[in-house]
């Protein structure tokens, strides 16, 4: 069984990637992404990629309501970095925020990833000229 990720973790990614790049997402457009992202997934590894529940665009303003709250106090602004999470390890009293963390995707993964983000870049592009 090949391993399923937070959403966090993967809009985590495509913040990182594409800001790698100069290129801009908001909030919107992650979440465009990420229902990208699990329909390919799903036609490519045959299961779902995040735990958490997603949405249909048509019903809602968002995909993943998790990523939606995490990020909407960005609006329409470019998103700089990924959202923070607070961690406690058991045992210790002191709390860390830190951005989520990027999945270890195994090479198959990683390139499915890349081509769902170079496409984006393509569309932007296209739309830009």
């Amino acid at each position: 069984m090949s391993k399923i990720y937070s959403a966090q973790n993967f809009a985590a990614y495509i913040i990182y990637e594409l800001n790698e790049t100069n290129t801009f997402v908001n909030a919107k457009a992650l979440q465009h992404l990420l229902e990208v992202v699990k329909r390919r997934w799903e036609n490519v590894f045959g299961y779902n990629p995040y735990r958490e529940e997603t949405y249909s665009l048509l019903t809602h303003d968002y995909v993943i309501k998790e990523v939606y709250e995490a990020y909407k106090e960005f609006g329409e602004q470019h998103i700089s970095e990924p959202a923070k999470e607070w961690y406690l390890k058991y045992g210790d009293f002191q709390l860390i925020l830190r951005p989520y963390a990027v999945p270890a995707f195994t090479l198959e993964e990683e390139q499915l990833m890349r081509k769902i983000l170079d496409q984006y870049r393509h569309v932007l592009l296209k739309h830009a000229s």
